[in-house]
């Protein structure tokens, strides 16, 4: 079975930063594309960055410069480093991998974590 945990969310001001990390287990490769995503109440979910070992990685305009996703592979998690956070930042955050080596053209998600909160104050 896959699962996939999510961690370090939480309430932080503006300017300021959070890093969070997904934990995937049940997967026979850490090579599959993977990705962030958010959703806000109200709003369609968006993509927010992806990573594949063989295709890079991408994000979206609105984090571009200020989010980084990265992979640790001896751990299985893949986390996104979230600076200079803004109040339109405010979302739940959730990870989702495919079974995927790359992310061109985007594959499809089978499998998500439960989400964690992000909410930055002004």
């Amino acid at each position: 079975e896959v699962q996939l945990v999510e961690s370090g969310g939480g309430s932080v001001q503006s300017g300021g930063s959070l890093r969070l990390s997904c934990e995937v287990a049940g997967l026979s490769s850490n090579d599959y594309c993977v990705g962030w995503f958010r959703q806000s109440p109200g709003k369609e979910r968006e993509e927010v960055a992806v990573m594949a070992r063989y295709s890079g990685t991408a994000y979206a305009d609105f984090v571009k410069g200020r989010f980084a996703i990265s992979q640790d592979k001896e751990k299985h998690t893949f986390d996104l480093q979230m600076n200079s956070l803004k109040p339109e930042d405010t979302a739940m955050y959730y990870c989702a991998t495919s079974l995927s080596w790359v992310c061109n053209p985007r594959p499809k998600l089978p499998y998500w974590g439960q989400g964690t909160q992000v909410t930055v104050s002004s």
